[in-house]
């Protein structure tokens, strides 16, 4: 075979689709046949002077120059060469744009998606982060009774009393609660998380100061009955005679917050004397001067009522007759007023049972038209302002008010304790000689009422087990045994009779 016909072979070989990238061969054996093909040893010219010359590709043989690779013997068709740039500059312009823009697209959404997550990362660990902070018991938290204990920040927040300190904590570790399991079962939880004495209600102490800050001239024990969603509200005459409790001459309630035992704070005196004669354990209190009252009830826009007659406190000083919203100086005069009731302190807290109708009325239409978080801000208006003093926390406060919130008027039931005043023909004579009116409970009667409404989870109290002395055992009047009312009836009860 000659070199034409080697030429014409190599020719005939298949086009690779690309070039291959040059490689170092090893020399071919020229004593060795290729006898595969049939292929004899070659003699290739002049390039083969230098026999230990490496060879370097198939084109090498031709004597066009310089060897550039296999494609550059193939001349292209110039007919070809227009149409070809054409393809390649319409087939790859068009899409490599599109494509750019694609991939800047994709860049862009990306990067927002990858931003993203990365801020959701760093909020979420600063989440939890604060979290485990608040959460862990770092803070020292004491109360009276109680052992001293860490607590978090968010239940020391929680536990949190900024008004305790005008009145101070009360003990509750002298009462015993004589709960009743077989009403109230032992495992019993009524959800509402509160330091409860007893579980299923929580009693609140409500005062009222006159304008010396001295005499208790409102008395009221709250009972929320949380596992029957009602609420007893029991009225204490301020004349209700316990010289036990007080060093007073005349031995009215009104005088145990000012004169009572020395040895415990003025709140105590009260909270003891409640405790030990009607047998209801106090969970918590209030107390309020009559001024407080003026800026409560401005704060709330006034409290709505109807009045069968105008009120004349003093000289200039007039709530007229008919429907009126009673703003807070009137609030007042309306609460204390006493002076026309034939029966006395009697009359008054009769009254103030009508004003107490008509301010859960304004609670409930706060709570429907401006929302629990309205009420929540008056809340905290009064607190910041210390217009109560209270061992209460902001948030037993708030729970509180969220209950009552559910009520109905037909589930707030007010009581009296029973009793009666002093009688003419028997003066009641104190110990420094005086003669004093008056109001002498009826001991058997009000046990009786205390056991059917403010101890619906106690064992029965008996008639040993309280501290109430009766002055008059005869019982000459009788109209007060029995002055149980719901507020939906005292909200159109007349107002009591003049003198």
């Amino acid at each position: 075979m000659n070199e034409k016909d080697i030429n014409e072979v190599i020719n005939e070989q298949p086009l690779s689709p690309e070039p291959k990238p040059l490689r170092k061969l090893v020399r071919v054996n020229p004593s060795k046949s290729t006898a595969g093909n049939g292929l004899q040893k070659v003699s290739h010219n002049a390039h083969e002077t230098a026999p230990e010359q490496e060879y370097h590709g198939k084109y090498e043989a031709e004597p066009s120059g310089v060897y550039h690779g296999r494609y550059e013997a193939e001349q292209p068709d110039p007919s070809h060469a227009d149409n070809e740039a054409d393809t390649q500059q319409s087939g790859s312009d068009i899409p490599e744009n599109n494509a750019d823009s694609k991939n800047q697209d994709k860049q862009k959404k990306f990067s927002w998606k990858d931003f993203l997550v990365k801020t959701g990362a760093i909020v979420m660990s600063l989440v939890i982060i604060g979290a485990l902070v608040l959460n862990l018991p770092i803070l020292r938290y004491k109360k009276k009774g109680q052992p001293d204990e860490k607590v978090s920040i968010i239940t020391y927040l929680k536990r949190w009393q900024p008004l305790v300190e005008i009145e101070g904590e009360i003990d509750k570790t002298i009462v015993e609660p004589q709960v009743d399991y077989d009403v109230l079962p032992e495992d019993f939880n009524d959800g509402l998380d509160l330091p409860q004495l007893v579980e299923g209600q929580y009693t609140v102490l409500f005062l009222g100061f006159d304008e010396e800050l001295m005499n208790t001239d409102v008395i009221w024990v709250c009972q929320f009955d949380i596992a029957a969603a009602k609420l007893n509200i029991l009225q204490i005459p301020r004349d209700t005679c316990f010289p036990d409790y007080t060093s007073s001459s005349s031995g009215k309630f009104n005088s145990i917050y000012q004169l009572g035992d020395s040895s415990v704070s003025p709140i105590q005196r009260v909270v003891n004397a409640v405790q030990e004669n009607f047998g209801i354990p106090i969970d918590a209190y209030i107390t309020t001067a009559c001024y407080d009252i003026v800026d409560m009830v401005d704060l709330v826009g006034g409290i709505p009522i109807t009045l069968d007659e105008e009120i004349l406190y003093e000289a200039g000083k007039l709530i007229p007759a008919g429907e009126t919203t009673l703003s807070g100086e009137q609030a007042e005069w309306f609460v204390r007023y006493r002076h026309e009731w034939l029966e006395g302190d009697i009359g008054r807290m009769k009254n103030q049972r009508r004003f107490m109708a008509a301010a859960m009325n304004k609670l409930f239409d706060i709570v429907k038209n401006e929302g629990n978080l309205k009420l929540y801000s008056y809340l905290k208006e009064i607190y910041t302002n210390k217009w109560i003093a209270t061992d209460m926390s902001v948030d037993d406060l708030s729970k509180l008010a969220d209950f009552a919130a559910t009520l109905s008027m037909e589930n707030v039931m007010v009581n009296m304790v029973p009793g009666e005043g002093t009688p003419v023909e028997a003066p009641y004579i104190a110990p420094d000689g005086n003669a004093y009116s008056i109001y002498s409970v009826h001991k058997q009667q009000t046990i009786d009422m205390l056991n059917k409404y403010y101890r619906p989870y106690q064992k029965k109290m008996t008639i040993y087990e309280s501290s109430i002395v009766e002055y008059y055992k005869v019982h000459n009047y009788s109209v007060y045994d029995d002055t149980g009312a719901t507020l939906s009836e005292l909200e159109n009860a007349t107002e009591p009779p003049r003198g």
